[in-house]
């Protein structure tokens, strides 16, 4: 079964959501498949899961049952057991064989919210400018002051102003990782990433993951 889910407000989000999902499955009397490392444990498939800074207007979790259970008999067991804040959106069978959203995801859209004009836009291209014409590359500085660039354009999909304080990013990984928004971000804004920071953020500004997606084998981009 595939669950899309979200959390009701960012208080409201765990830091650890795959071990509050899995207290939630071990409660909700569903006949689970149990995890290769632990037999206790319901086989799970959860993610991606939102970077530092990020929140998601939907999550996925793919739970793995040894008996045929209906959509909304799962909902209900579920939702019983679910921790305070947790929101269902879709409760859908899907094919065993069928890859997980972790395996599956071939683009992921954001919004960024926020006052851009503080970050001195007069005279910077918009977004979808830069996109084309670019340079898009990111600088990330070391504590020693080195510097060096990464490219992004191979993972930059589609930009888009929405309207003065917001910017839509559709991404697909590079050499098979997920780079965070924030990154795309900071080089539109010219700023520079300090390479120790593994939870850089855009300060300020939110992040909102919105939905992955497939792509059938006509090249075509669907939603999760």
């Amino acid at each position: 079964m595939r669950i899309v889910f979200c959390w009701e407000n960012s208080q409201t989000e765990h830091t650890n959501v795959f071990n509050a999902v899995r207290k939630m499955v071990l409660a909700s009397g569903l006949p689970f498949e149990p995890a290769k490392i632990n037999n206790h444990w319901p086989r799970l498939a959860y993610g991606p899961a939102p970077a530092n800074g990020q929140r998601a207007e939907r999550e996925y979790l793919d739970i793995y049952l040894r008996e045929s259970r209906s959509e909304a008999e799962v909902r209900q067991s579920l939702q019983k057991a679910a921790p305070p804040g947790l929101l269902f959106l879709q409760v859908m069978r899907v094919p065993y064989p069928l890859p997980s959203v972790q395996n599956l995801a071939a683009a992921v859209r954001y919004r960024i919210r926020g006052d851009f004009s503080s970050f001195g836009l007069s005279g910077r291209k918009k977004i979808e400018e830069w996109a084309v014409t670019g340079p898009t590359t990111v600088i990330l500085r070391a504590e020693n002051g080195l510097t060096c660039q990464k490219e992004l354009a191979s993972g930059l999909l589609e930009a888009q102003t929405l309207s003065a304080d917001e910017v839509s990013l559709t991404l697909m990984p590079i050499n098979g990782k997920w780079v965070p928004a924030q990154w795309f971000v900071a080089a539109w804004l010219g700023l520079e990433i300090p390479a120790q920071d593994e939870n850089f953020t855009v300060e300020g500004l939110s992040f909102i993951r919105q939905c992955f997606f497939w792509r059938d084998s006509q090249g075509e981009l669907h939603p999760i």
